[in-house]
């Protein structure tokens, strides 16, 4: 591979997790592991942490 050249990863594999709030909507932030999103959703308030491709997913 030449100098400045990346190497190819399939798009279908970057997966990011967020968390589904309780009103349909994703929650306004970034989490940098499945971890840290289980720790600020609230699942007894209706939170379900879910995991999804960026590149095949569309906002509402």
């Amino acid at each position: 591979m030449s100098a400045g050249l990346l190497e190819w990863t399939d798009p279908r594999d970057d997966i990011e997790v967020g968390v589904l709030m309780a009103n349909g909507r994703l929650a306004p932030r970034r989490f940098q592991s499945r971890t840290e999103a289980e720790a600020w959703a609230c699942p007894e308030e209706g939170d379900q942490v879910v995991e999804y491709n960026t590149i095949c997913s569309c906002d509402a």
